[in-house]
């Protein structure tokens, strides 16, 4: 299956139904009068999430999305029926935005969360509706109310616990393949990572959600190499694992390269908690290990992890720094919820 995390789409809500001009008409009843029935309501549009998809594969190949109208109402007093709605079923971590692309009009993050996005049309009156004590044959009737409609962006931000980022070919596909039961491509060229993968990572009895996305390279908030959108699918994630090549020719220059692009990226991916591992010591000898890490310590100034997914060598140690984070922000969200209980 195709990945894609991005897609714009028109949807359309349902007009509403027009009112009846009638007027009861039979041999033996003196006092007919109108019988026009309103019209129905035009179908909405929903957007709900749901279990068991993990991209917006869907919406590559259909853009269209119009709600049904609603019925004509019809003489003895009868109602036009509800036009049938609309239900967009996209996976978790799904957002939706107007057509400028940039203001959110939903969010969602659990599955079984549904959203009405546009309301169908109300129905029009029938000229039953006009009857009074002064006006008992109404000849008029409204016609029902038109739809809404607009263009929205669906995009999907993986929910992981944890990120990798890197240059490309510093070890994230394999560090997330030695750890998870994930099969990423790996290969010794650049970009062998094309599309987020996902891994759940066991550790010391407990379990987080690991991202992989494609590699950064100096420029790519301006579009060089696979360009920085697929940062979005890190956006939610609590920590970030910083692997730095160590065969690279600095790896404190390497570490600051990707560093400018996620600050270059914004939405306060700069701001996450980071954590700050040299990759592939197990092909560096002890002087060229030392000189790495020294440099590296001095562009993170923190002290960074050593570690070679290849060999397994401080593979643990890293994992669990990662869960030791994400235990931290599980429990403020825990926290959070006991002190502002929920309100109908």
């Amino acid at each position: 299956m195709k990945f894609l995390d991005q897609a714009k789409i028109y949807v359309r809500s349902g007009d509403g139904g027009a009112g009846c001009l009638s007027f009861r008409r039979e041999k033996f009843i003196e006092f007919g009068g109108p019988d026009g029935g309103d019209g129905g309501r035009g179908g909405d549009v929903w957007i709900e999430c749901v279990d068991g998809l993990n991209t917006l594969i869907d919406y590559r190949y259909q853009q269209h999305f119009k709600a049904k109208k609603g019925g004509f109402g019809m003489g003895a007093n009868r109602a036009g029926a509800k036009g049938d709605d609309v239900v967009l079923r996209v996976p978790a971590g799904t957002e939706v935005l107007d057509e400028d692309d940039e203001t959110v009009l939903a969010d969602l993050t659990e599955v079984g969360q549904k959203v009405r996005l546009l309301s169908g049309g109300n129905g029009g009156f029938g000229n039953a509706h006009f009857k009074t004590s002064t006006n008992q044959a109404p000849r008029r009737a409204n016609p029902g109310l038109p739809g809404e409609e607009r263009w929205i962006w669906l995009r999907l931000k993986l929910i992981a616990d944890a990120g990798l980022v890197g240059l490309p070919n510093a070890g994230k596909s394999t560090f997330l393949a030695a750890t998870t039961a994930a099969k990423p491509k790996v290969a010794d060229y650049p970009f062998t990572t094309l599309h987020p993968g996902l891994g759940v990572v066991k550790v010391d009895g407990r379990e987080f959600v690991l991202a992989d996305i494609p590699g950064l390279i100096e420029g790519a908030h301006e579009g060089v190499g696979l360009g920085d959108r697929f940062l979005a699918h890190i956006e939610r994630c609590r920590v970030l694992l910083h692997l730095v090549d160590g065969t690279s020719e600095h790896a404190g220059q390497t570490y600051k390269t990707v560093r400018a692009e996620l600050e270059a990226y914004g939405h306060e991916l700069a701001e996450k908690p980071e954590i700050v591992a040299l990759s592939k010591i197990d092909s560096l000898d002890e002087e060229t290990l030392k000189t790495q890490l020294a440099r590296l310590q001095r562009a993170a100034k923190k002290k960074p992890l050593a570690l070679s997914a290849q060999s397994g060598e401080g593979v643990r140690e890293a994992l669990r720094a990662l869960m030791a984070i994400i235990d931290e922000g599980r429990a403020e969200e825990v926290a959070k919820e006991v002190a502002e209980p929920w309100r109908p």
